[in-house]
C-alpha cells in the first residue's frame, strides 16, 4: 500500500479498509521503531536514552528490543 492509498484508507468511511490501512500504519510504524533501536544502540545509545527519547521506560524498551540486540 502506497502513502496515498494509505491516506485515503485512513479516511474511508468503510470500517474494514478503515482498519486494513490502521493495520499497515502500526505495523510501518513498529518496524521502523525496531530500526531505529537498532540503529541507536549501534551507536551506542544506553537503554535510557532511547526510553527518554520513545517515552517509555527503559526497562520497557530494553525488554522489547534486547533480544534483536544481542
Amino acid at each position: 500500500m502506497d502513502i496515498e492509498q494509505l491516506s485515503a484508507s485512513l479516511s474511508s468511511d468503510d470500517p474494514a479498509i478503515g482498519l486494513r490501512a490502521s493495520l499497515a500504519l502500526h505495523r510501518l510504524a513498529e518496524r521502523v521503531e525496531a530500526n531505529q533501536v537498532a540503529s541507536a544502540r549501534e551507536k551506542g545509545w544506553s537503554w535510557q536514552q532511547i526510553g527518554d527519547a520513545l517515552g517509555v521506560t527503559r526497562q520497557s524498551v530494553h525488554t522489547k528490543y534486547s533480544k534483536d540486540s544481542s
